[in-house]
């Protein structure tokens, strides 16, 4: 069982910054591959980038290919989003997942976060 809480979010302008983290609970964090999704209002929910359990294999969707970093510290269980030059269309509400795959980051996701309200105004 992995509980998920994110933090970071908040109210930007166009073409600025804004890092979001994941903290974990549980003595595997590091067993699972991890991923950051998003869903706007009135939209379905996207993969936006995932990396998997010991970093080597990172993957993003196009549209923030370039903007967003994902990383991960396993030692203090804890996942991160960099987002840099951000425009209005990445508003949405960014949810962290774990996913009991060492490598492969696309498929079901086991364990969801909350949540939290990324707004980007223009």
């Amino acid at each position: 069982q992995v509980q998920l809480v994110e933090s970071g979010g908040g109210l930007v302008q166009a073409g600025d910054s804004l890092r979001l983290s994941c903290a974990a609970s549980g003595r595997t964090f590091s067993r699972y591959t991890l991923g950051w999704f998003r869903q706007a209002p009135g939209k379905e929910r996207e993969f936006v980038a995932g990396i998997s359990r010991f970093g080597g294999n990172t993957f993003y969707t196009d549209s923030v290919n370039g903007r967003f970093s994902i990383s991960r510290d396993n030692a203090k269980n804890t996942v991160y989003l960099q987002m840099n030059s951000l425009k209005p269309e990445d508003t949405a509400v960014y949810s962290c997942a774990a996913r009991d795959h060492p490598t492969e980051v696309f498929g079901p996701y086991d364990y969801w976060g909350q949540g939290t309200q990324v707004t980007v105004s223009s």
